[in-house]
Parts: structure tokens; sequence; C-alpha cells
């Protein structure tokens, strides 16, 4: 770590323990607009005083938090530079990434376990690293769509269908909150609060480039206006335009080679698909498989023709090596190019005195693409692939053949691959349209201890996916053209495998490749009906209420192209997907603040909650919520709460249809093993794999990726959590604008819903013998691994436990303007993951650790500091992101150092003519240009791109108006 970050994370640090922080970036007191708001039905500002925060449905004063929340708004998405709320959400130290635009998995490693599809150009936010589909997503307090990927089912929010300009501030709730709000809310939720009330114009541009680069060029176009509180209607509408030109991992040094700051190939970690081809071919073709006189070899091209095999071999052959093979890596994105045009309408019209009629409507229009290397085409059963490309045979009457006689598979061949270069790079282009829309009657009435609010809501929401795929071939077409030339007719032009770079000709490439066109939906209709207010005094203050009901019915579908259906395609394979469910629910609230005033009872208050849910899929369920706030003097507050947590199936894993995820294993019967303990240096190992089908050994690498199948399981039940979250905020009277505020949580998540991990299903089977885990380990007749089995079940649970620590503070307004610190932290105490093994459980601590594949990092310490300076026409940001070091369970035990960035913004705010405001921003992000530790067993770009940034420093510049 340079010598100027180390100077700088000590400061930010320094002054944040010092003087602490409140309401700036991040902060856990809401913003002051929210704290000065008047609220009535709906979250809708109103004369009563108090206001419903994410995390009750009851209306209270929104300093008097009973659960940890964090804000942020418009004025600290801004000073962060970045084009997606999604990825400011990330940065929170709570954050456990997500999918951003640094996924880029289409065609590298197929679908996820899961059945929500590769989920290209989307953005997902996770907490508690317990995945996105444990987040619950409001907005204005209402469910929103889930995404749709033209891969799969997702069963989780897609943030990039939500305009930017639409947003007026995030509520993260770092709690559980099912018995609140029902299914998904284990590790927390997220609301967004949509502009509702503007006056006049609020318009912004930002454009921005890592300049040192020449890339990654990016524009933000935003526009919103209303009319203010003027008559009984009110309106903002907006719009935006975002557009992303994506960054080459070819242009990072961190990503041009398939290992991390790699300069060629002689690592290990190219692919053994090469332009020159790879032939597992018997040294004699024409006679029986023997071990010693007859063995497989691993062929390619020569050059030059000198290679010493036997004299049948044709002399442009030689032996494979790893200096043959290719480097997929540069044509990857390491940041995916993306452009959204959404829209966005509020309106409420004031009906009468007390009921209101509001709506709103969302629209987005979402173009993104990926793209990988040239298709890696291979036939023949080592591949596993699933369909006929592992049982075509290449006929001896085949004009490229050189060998002479049919190549029949599993008999004198194992498998022949080839890099397809000249059909060009496989690259997806992604359409996302999203409709969202809703329209609430609420108002309110006298009676008992004061008023009721009521409101009735109906959601509507849909996204539909369509993604084109260049750059697949049809396998029926490839038999047919590497089979009996006499029967290649018509059309069919016959196939050249064996042929150097460009010998594979147009008029074949016609003839096998496709264009592949798939598509996926959601649908989801949401009806509920809601009432809150006071039932009577209590010695503390009012018994407050709050109960409703809610009807959902979701729908979803996936239709890959019917090639793919047929399983005819050559790379990722997958089937149609269908399925939909609904469910009623209903739910009380109460808040009993017991007593108030008293001394070292300033305010002693419980709060509980309890929420039915019937499921048409999994059944009824019952989830409930306990809390307690204690204040024993003015400005010190301590809390704790119990929760309940509950998590219905999605679509995807209830009714997904088989896919291949495509994992980096490290298989220890390989005698290429990279593991301590292998085939060729433990007995146990080797006497393992020998009655396992591997009697000679395997020969993947270490990176190699082998083929793990998942599907759905329409008798999967719901997962279930408990949670606890105690802490306590310390404000205190004599120290204005300062707060400290702690929790500790823990939660223990029962019956999770994955796959079991691969890697460690392979550990058990070659380590253990485990009879579990070898039913779902299949080797060829050659030892190696064609597919791993993973069926999805609830066979997991998971435990978590951390601490948050949060500074802030605020100076008083002085003739040199005002200061504010702030100074976020999580610790990860624990993050266990126990699974089912046919003599117990075992446990994976994945503190600390970095899995690789899919990648999922898990520091220990995650951390983010805000020095903000603001004079009125001048303003300053500077921001601390650190993040400690990690170790690769699957790479060797690699060590990926802590990290720390730095990003900066200057800001003026002159005034011309009548604008209200003109605000003019420059800013870099990852200002000293950090090293980005590199990841060994990551999937693709060797780093983990939940947790890390694009590298390279960022510059942007912004120019907003309001008038």
């Amino acid at each position: 770590m340079k010598r100027t970050d180390i100077v700088l994370r000590a400061s930010v640090a320094t002054l944040a323990i010092t003087v602490a922080s409140a309401a700036e970036a991040q902060s856990t007191l809401p913003p002051p607009d929210v704290q000065n708001a008047q609220a009535g039905p709906s979250n809708q500002p109103d004369r009563i005083g108090e206001i419903v925060v994410t995390g009750s449905r009851i209306r209270r004063n929104p300093l008097d938090q009973e659960s940890p929340i964090v804000f942020i708004d418009q004025s600290d998405i801004q000073k962060t530079g970045l084009n997606s709320i999604n990825d400011v959400l990330q940065r929170l130290p709570s954050s456990g990434g997500g999918i951003n635009s640094g996924n880029n998995t289409s065609g590298n490693i197929g679908s996820p376990p899961d059945g929500s599809g590769v989920g290209a150009g989307a953005a997902e936010i996770d907490l508690r690293y317990l995945s996105s589909r444990r987040v619950l997503v409001l907005v204005d307090g209402l469910r929103y769509v889930n995404g749709a990927s033209a891969s799969g089912v997702p069963g989780a929010t897609d943030l990039n269908s939500i305009p930017a300009s639409a947003i007026e501030r995030v509520e993260v709730l770092q709690d559980g909150a099912s018995a609140i709000y029902g299914s998904d809310a284990i590790a927390g939720v997220v609301n967004i609060i949509t502009k509702r009330r503007q006056t006049g114009f609020d318009a912004s541009v930002q454009l921005g480039k890592y300049l040192d680069e020449g890339d990654g060029f990016s524009q933000n176009y935003q526009l919103s206006w209303g009319n203010g509180d003027s008559g009984p209607l009110q309106v903002v509408i907006g719009g935006n335009f975002v557009k992303s030109n994506g960054v080459l991992a070819g242009d990072r040094a961190i990503s041009a080679f398939a290992d991390p700051y790699a300069t060629d190939c002689l690592g290990g970690g190219c692919s053994t698909f090469m332009e020159t081809g790879r032939f597992d071919v018997l040294t004699d073709p024409t006679k029986p498989f023997d071990a010693v006189t007859n063995p497989f070899l691993g062929l390619t091209l020569n050059k030059p023709v000198t290679n010493g095999l036997p004299p049948n071999y044709p002399t442009d052959f030689k032996k494979f090596g790893a200096a043959d093979t290719y480097n997929f890596a540069p044509f990857n994105y390491i940041e995916t190019p993306n452009k959204r045009i959404g829209g966005f309408a509020n309106l409420k019209y004031e009906l009468a005195d007390d009921i209101n009629f509001s709506a709103k409507g969302i629209y987005n229009h979402r173009t993104s693409a990926n793209q990988a290397g040239p298709l890696p085409l291979g036939i023949g059963p080592d591949l596993g692939q699933g369909n006929i490309l592992d049982t075509i045979t290449v006929s001896a009457t085949n004009p490229f053949n050189p060998f002479g006689v049919d190549l029949v598979p599993g008999e004198n061949y194992r498998q022949i691959r080839r890099r397809l270069t000249e059909i060009g790079l496989r690259r997806y282009f992604q359409t996302v349209n999203t409709t969202y829309g809703v329209a609430t009657l609420d108002g309110k009435f006298s009676a008992l201890a004061g008023d009721w609010f009521w409101d009735i809501n109906g959601v509507y929401g849909r996204n539909k996916a369509k993604q084109t795929f260049l750059g697949n071939i049809n396998a029926a077409h490839l038999q047919q053209a590497l089979g009996p030339v006499d029967q290649c007719t018509g059309a069919c032009v016959p196939f050249n495998f064996f042929g150097t770079v460009g010998s594979v000709t147009q008029a074949m490439l016609d003839w096998i490749g496709f264009d592949e066109h798939d598509s996926s939906e959601q649908k989801t209709w949401d009806f509920s009906g809601n009432i809150s207010g006071k039932l009577f005094r209590l010695p503390g203050g009012d018994l407050g209420l709050a109960a409703g009901v809610e009807y959902r019915d979701l729908k979803g579908r996936y239709d890959p192209d019917p090639v793919i259906a047929a399983g005819l395609g050559a790379d990722i394979p997958s089937l149609p997907t269908k399925g939909g469910y609904h469910v009623k629910e209903a739910y009380a609230e109460l808040d009993a603040p017991l007593l108030k005033g008293l001394p070292m009872a300033e305010l002693v208050e419980l709060t509980g909650a309890v929420r039915f849910s019937d499921y048409s899929t999994s059944g009824s369920h019952t989830t409930f919520k306990a809390g307690a706030n204690w204040m024993p003097v003015r400005g010190l507050r301590l809390r704790a709460n119990w929760a309940q947590g509950f998590r219905a199936p999605s679509i995807g894993e209830l009714f997904g249809s088989k896919s291949r995820f495509d994992a980096s294993i490290d298989d220890p019967c390989s005698v290429l093993s990279a593991r301590d303990r292998n085939f060729l240096n433990d007995t146990t190992v080797h006497a393992n794999c020998v009655a396992q089908g591997a009697p000679n050994g395997s020969d993947t690498r270490p990176k190699d990726q082998l083929s793990v199948v998942t599907g759905g399981n329409e008798n999967l039940k719901p997962e279930t959590s408990k949670s606890w979250v105690i802490g306590g905020v310390l404000s205190p009277d004599f120290l204005p604008g300062f707060s400290f505020e702690t929790n500790w949580y823990d939660i223990r998540l029962s019956g999770a819903i994955q796959s079991a991990d691969v890697q460690s299903t392979l550990l058990s089977c070659v380590y253990d013998n485990d009879p579990l885990a070898c039913g779902n380990v299949h080797r060829s007749g050659s030892g190696n691994i064609t597919q791993i089995e993973g069926t999805l079940q609830n066979i997991a649970g998971i435990r978590t436990q951390g601490w948050d620590f949060n500074f802030a503070y605020r100076t008083p307004q002085a003739s040199w303007g005002r200061l504010g610190l702030t100074w976020n932290n999580t610790l990860l105490h624990k993050f266990d993951v126990i699974t089912p093994t046919s003599t117990g459980t075992e446990i994976n601590h994945r503190r600390g650790t970095e899995i690789g594949s899919p990648a999922q990092g898990y520091p220990k310490w995650r951390s983010l500091g805000v020095v903000d300076w603001d004079n009125g026409s001048f303003g300053a940001t500077v921001t601390g992101r650190y993040m400690s070091g990690l170790t690769e369970i699957n790479g060797g035990d690699n060590k990926m150092k802590s990290i720390f960035y730095t990003d900066a913004q200057l800001r003026w705010n002159p005034s011309f003519w009548s604008l209200k405001s003109l605000g003019l921003a420059v800013g870099v992000n990852n200002l000293f240009n950090a090293h980005t530790p590199g990841c060994v067993s990551c999937d693709i770009n060797n780093m983990d791109q939940t947790l890390y940034n694009t590298p390279g420093r960022f510059y942007y510049a912004r120019i907003g108006v309001k008038y």
C-alpha cells in the first residue's frame, strides 16, 4: 500500500473516531428533509409530525429509530460520481456485493445453481453476504417486480430497472423484517423512496472516463419537474439517459491473461480449447486401448513438424503442451456496456380533506452487452456436455480426417477440442423492458387516541427480457458435417476439425452456425390494505397499532432458443422454465411505550409484530418479531431486536429446468492437481481415485472448468431464520451533531436453498470416499470428471455474526463553512456454511476467505470514511474505502492483500441569473490507483468484481441546474 494511502486512511479514521459524524454520506440518521417532514397517508407529507420510516408500519419520529437504518439521499449519491444506485449501495460496509457491471459470465461459466440465469446487465444488492435473494427491495414501501435476465428466472430485484431520476433517497434496514414485510427480508430491506414533491425543474449532466487508460466513457443525463404544493394536485415527472461504454479485460494488467498480472500462458490458466486444436486419440487408432502400449495421446497441430510420434501419425501433429494453450482472457469485459432510458411519474390528488388518490408509473428500457472469446468447440465423452456432442463419430470418409479410420467416442478418441476463431467472438446483447405501476387510495379518520391512517394499494410490475447470442453452433448440423461424406448433402458442407487457423471456411460456418434468441419474463400483481393509528394512552405514550392484508400473484418464464431447448447448442445448455404462485398474508404490529421521562427511564418501549403467510406452493407460515428500546438518559438509546425470518422458494428455484454451471475446480485425482493431497502424493487419495473410476488419475488442470448440473425442485420448503440485532446509539446533548452507533448481529439460517458446494462435494468423495458425495460425481472411462450433480435442496445452514460501528459528526455552521465526518464499519466475526454429509455435517468457515467460483469474498473488515466540507458556494469531499485481505480457499491459499480506495470531489455552486441553484462538480474515484489483488480461482478477469472496482482512476464532471 502506498504511503499516501496509509496516511489518508489513518487521518480519516482518527478524525472519525475523535469527532465522529451525523447526517452526511451513508448516515445512520435521516437527512434533514426527512427529519423535518410531516407525513400522512402512504408516507406522503402532511401535518401530522411523524412519518413512516423503513422497518415499521407505525408512524413515528424518524429520529427515534428502533432498528439500524442507513440513509442515502441524492446529495450522497452525487458525491460518489457513480451512475447506478446499486454501485452506491455496494459501497456500504454491510453490503456483500452482488451482480453489477463487472458480471460478464455469459459463455464463460454458465448459469448459476439457483435457476436465476446469468443476469448480464443487471444489478443486485446483497447484505451480510447472504445473497441478493435474501434482501427485499421496496419502492415507497411496496414490493417491486423481480428482474428478468433472458437466461433464467431470478429471485432478486434488478436495481438497474429503476430510473435514477426517480430516486429521492434510499433507506437500508440492516435487520430482519419478515414479520413486517413478508418473504425475502432475512438479511434486510432496501426501500427506495421516489420523488413525490418538487417545485420546478431539476436537471443534471455527468460525464466520466478512465482517462489514464482512455476507456470506460459514461454519460448520465437526468431531468425532473414538479408543480410544487399549489392546489390539490401534486405532480412530479422525470426521465434519464445513462450510458456506459464498458472496459475490456485485455486493457487491464490484472485480466489481460488467464492468470493475475501474467504476461503469458505458462502459469497454466489458459484454455486447452486452442486454435491449433487438442486431440486425445489412441496412439494407434486402429487398435484397442492399452495403458502401456496403446495409450491416448494429447495432440495438437505441430509447429514445426518434428515430434517423434508413432510412424502412423500424420507429421503435422505433435504432443500437446502448456505452451500451446489459448489466452481467452482479453476478449472478456471487465466492465460491461450498458444503456438505460427511463422515465417516471408520481401524482397525488386530494379528493377530499382526508382522502387522497395517488399513482406512480415507472418505465425503463435497458440494453446491455457482454462477450467472450470465440466458441470453445469440443466433441467426445470427456467433455460431459450432456448432448450429442459427447457422442459424435468423425467418419473416416470426412475429407479432413487425417487418421483414416472412424473416430468413435470412448473407443479410439476421448475428446477433440478446437477454438473456433473463424466464427468470431461470442457476443450477447440484452434488451430489458420494465413497466411498474401503483395506484393508491388513502385517507385518515379520528378514533380512540387520535388519527388513524388507511391505504389501499394495487401494484402491477412486468420485466421482459430478450437476448441475442452470436457465435453458437448447431450440434446436429456439426454431426452431419463430420459424418459420412455421402450423407452431407444439400446445404451441408463437410467440417474441418483438424486444420490450422482459417481452415474453417464461411460455407462451413453457414451450415453449423446460428444466431440464438432467448427470452424471459416476470409479472407480479400485488394488492394490499393497511391501517395504523393509536389505540390508547400508556404511561410512556400512545399504544401504536398497524395491521394489514396482502395478496400477491407472481408468474415467470424463460424460453431458450428452440435449438438450445432441443439440446443442440455448443455453448451453455438450458431448457424452458415456467411457473408461478400466489400468496395471501396478514400482519399486525404493536408499539408500546411503557415509560417516559423518569430517572433511568427516559424511554422504555416494547415492539412486536406477527405475519401469517399462505403460499400456494409451500404452504402456510407464521413469523414473529419483538424488540425493546431503552433510553436511560437523554442522548443514549439501547435497543435489541429478535426476529424470525422467512423466504419462500422463488420461481426459478422451484421450476427451474436443468442448467449447467462451469466451475473452476481442482480435481485431487488429477496428475496435474495443485492440492496438498492428490493422486500422486497421497496413497489414500490414489486408492479412492482408482475405486472411483480413475485408475490412472485424470489430466484436468486446477483452473479447468468442470460441468456442474443443477435444477429446480418443486418440493423445496421455505428457508427460515432467527436473528438478533443488539446495539445502541449515543448522541449527547453537549456535543450537537455527534453520534456513535454500534450493533451486534447474529443470523442463523436454516433449510437454506442451494446445491451442495461442488468443491466440497468432490473433496468429500475423493478424500473420504463419502457415498453421498460420490453419488453426485461422474467420470468418463478416462477418469476425467464429466459432471457433478447439484439439484437444489433445503440442505444448508448458515450462521453469521458481526459488528457494525458507525461514527458521525457534523460541526455547527461557521464563517468558514461546515465540516461533516462519517466512519462506517462492519466487522465480520463469523460466516459458516453447514452442509450435510453421509456421516453428519460439514462446516465451511468463510470469514476472511475468497471462494472464487462463483466469486464471493468474505472480508473480516470493511470500512467507509467520508470527510465533507461545504461553505455554500464551495465544497469538497474525500472518501476512503478499506477492505481487509482475503485467502483463496480454492486457489492454493493465495493471499489477496487488503485494499484502500480514495475518492475525491470538488464542488462549486455559483448563483447566476434567475436560477435557484447551479452546481458544478469534478471528481476522481480511486485517486491513488490502488492495486487490485489478483484472484487465482475467480472464474473470469482474475478478480472478485462483487467486491473490487474496475482497476484505474475514474474521472468525472457534473453540472446540475435547478429552476
